[in-house]
């Protein structure tokens, strides 16, 4: 009988325990299937581009710190939606030179012993102490650019030209390429061809270090290889967004634009027009030369069978003039086939103005001015300086010799073709190449 007890008292103690067992990984399973589906999603789309650079490339203490960091963050991260994540991880982010890359504050003890490590790559400091504020001149041309892009856009009896009135949201992802954004420092660049964008693409590729040498990313703007400048897998702009983020690209678009310092540089859009002829029809380019110079010399300069190659047209003298590429800008049938090529589009349809709030707008007539402004409000100009440029550029003071043989109406017609830019940014109506 006492026996019968003790067994009939060990089965049910095993019973419990096999039911408590199987409780208890019940709940785990929910408890981590509740986790993944507040966290989990979420970092699986966001974490590349909003974490701020590898682990790998951080020193010791950086690595350290950034440990911490994600268990910090994986203890608040029960977040309802999408919304509330990215607000979360971007909000207060002032300074993004100093919360993304992970370093230890300036007098940190730890600081001494990270510049002392092993590692190949110690990123410098990216804040530096100026004993003087910036000039109040510069700040109140800023002000100025600002406003009257903010007045010829709020105003629709003002100017109206295509896109205009259109939201960030109609904007066509394919027309959304010359956004570049370093997530490391909060930085939007709208890059313009002709407007010193070589060099603020050498400056985007060091602060994003999307580029390494043996291991080490470039830390001269101007020891990046020439040929690589331009190659777009180097460059991580807004039309890439959707293959990384899917349905929440549009979203972290409208969050980057709204936490991150935006910029661009522009030119007078005439002497822009000057520049990209002499860049690709006045010197041997055999890209240009087939895609655009031949359709100019069939159909403007009644060449029924042009040189195959540059070589060969160069050779026999042999070219489209200026005057042809104009007749090719006002041929209403130019954009049936295609949009303007980035060398002669509009500066507005590449940056979109009227729909991105723009912190800082450069010009090419005050660039060195404007850029150690800008990279001084960056809060990187103890990293990177603006490479000098001692190329023969393109000035507003040879305008009128070339356009000595454009017909009036000519010149009027390619006026209000790029009247907006004109207008937008501040230019001055050509009045002496528009009237005889």
């Amino acid at each position: 009988m006492a026996l019968s007890q003790s067994k009939s008292t060990k089965m049910g103690k095993s019973r419990l325990f096999r039911i408590f067992m199987i409780v208890g990984a019940v709940f785990m399973i929910l408890l981590i299937i509740i986790y993944w589906d507040d966290v989990g999603a979420s970092n699986f789309y966001l974490h590349t581009t909003i974490s701020g650079p590898h682990p790998s490339r951080l020193s010791p203490q950086g690595r350290r710190d950034h440990e911490k960091k994600v268990e910090e963050d994986k203890e608040g991260s029960f977040l309802m939606d999408i919304d509330a994540f990215v607000n979360q991880f971007l909000e207060g982010t002032a300074d993004p030179t100093e919360q993304v890359r992970g370093e230890p504050p300036p007098g940190d003890p730890h600081n001494q012993s990270s510049e002392k490590s092993e590692e190949k790559f110690v990123p410098r400091r990216e804040w530096k102490i100026h004993l003087t504020p910036i000039d109040p001149e510069k700040k109140q041309r800023q002000e100025s650019r600002k406003q009257l892009i903010q007045d010829v856009c709020s105003n629709r009896s003002f100017l109206d030209f295509p896109g205009k009135n259109r939201t960030f949201d109609d904007i066509p992802n394919k027309e959304l390429d010359h956004l570049i954004v370093d997530d490391r420092h909060g930085i939007i660049y709208c890059y313009v061809p002709k407007v010193a964008c070589t060099n603020w693409k050498r400056i985007m590729i060091v602060l994003s270090e999307s580029l390494l040498l043996d291991g080490v990313p470039y830390q001269d703007p101007l020891d990046v290889p020439q040929e690589l400048i331009h190659n777009s897998s180097l460059h991580f702009t807004f039309n890439k967004f959707w293959k990384r983020y899917g349905k929440f690209s549009r979203h972290l678009m409208k969050i980057k634009l709204k936490k991150y310092t935006k910029f661009l540089f522009v030119r007078d859009p005439f002497v822009r027009l000057i520049s990209a002829y002499r860049n690709k029809f006045d010197q041997e380019n055999e890209d240009f030369y087939k895609r655009f110079a031949v359709v100019m010399l069939k159909k403007y300069s009644n060449y029924s069978d042009p040189p195959a190659s540059v070589v060969d047209a160069f050779a026999a003298g042999i070219r489209p003039s200026f005057s042809n590429f104009v007749q090719y800008l006002l041929d209403p049938n130019t954009e049936k086939e295609m949009p303007f090529n980035e060398h002669w589009r509009q500066m507005y349809r590449l940056c979109h103005p009227c729909q991105i709030n723009y912190d800082f707008v450069g010009k090419l007539e005050t660039l060195d001015e404007d850029a150690e402004h800008l990279l001084r409000i960056l809060r990187v100009d103890n990293v990177v300086e603006f490479p000098q440029s001692h190329r023969n550029r393109t000035v507003s003071s040879w305008e009128q010799d070339w356009f000595a043989n454009i017909p009036l109406e000519y010149r009027k017609e390619l006026y209000r073709l790029y009247e907006a830019d004109f207008k937008l940014f501040g230019y001055s109506k050509p009045e002496n190449l528009l009237h005889e």
